[in-house]
């Protein structure tokens, strides 16, 4: 993407800021404890839009829990600063948790929640990533509105063993590997502003 932004996966030095995003983007809002919890269960499932050392957006996500039989994915929350946005990036963003949860998990599909009412989002996860509606929450939000309930399913058999022709998930399944050994040291990032 422009201006140096870079997609990658995201470290514990990473929390605090993708929880800053989060509070400047949208009403539903989540404890410091809970994006930890997503970090050390799924640790390739966080992803973020790195500018320069300053986090600009990111997806969390996790394995549904309460789901034994299927290994099946869900989106928790997506976001990126509007400075940020009409760059593409949150689509990045889902395609790098996509593919962490294809890769790394081999889960079956990824559903996730969003606002009746937010067109833009609807047009990134029906036409740009290809979920399919599946359902309506009623007064899903605190504010009383309706989700609808989406679901992209991963390719079957076959076509599952190459998810890409460039080597994105090698680099991918990497920098989990990478990410995983380094979990508990300080970042080397350079210059990150918090």
């Amino acid at each position: 993407a422009a201006m140096g932004v870079c997609v990658r996966a995201a470290t514990i030095d990473d929390l605090h800021a993708m929880q800053r995003c989060n509070l400047l983007c949208l009403p539903e809002n989540y404890q410091l404890k809970y994006y930890l919890y997503h970090a050390l269960a799924w640790p390739a499932l966080l992803q973020v839009a790195d500018c320069d050392g300053a986090i600009v957006g990111y997806v969390l996500a996790k394995l549904d829990e309460e789901c034994k039989d299927e290994i099946r994915g869900h989106i928790t929350s997506l976001s990126v600063l509007r400075t940020h946005r009409k760059l593409g990036l949150a689509a990045t963003l889902m395609r790098a948790a996509h593919a962490a949860l294809e890769e790394v998990y081999d889960a079956k599909d990824v559903s996730l929640h969003v606002r009746v009412s937010n067109e833009a989002a609807l047009h990134l996860y029906r036409d740009v990533l290809r979920y399919e509606r599946v359902g309506v929450e009623e007064k899903y939000y605190a504010d009383g509105e309706d989700a609808y309930n989406m679901r992209k399913t991963f390719r079957e058999g076959e076509a599952r063993a190459k998810v890409d022709g460039d080597g994105d998930v090698e680099t991918l399944r990497t920098r989990v590997e990478r990410m995983g050994a380094g979990a508990g040291q300080k970042s080397k990032k350079k210059g990150t502003k918090r």
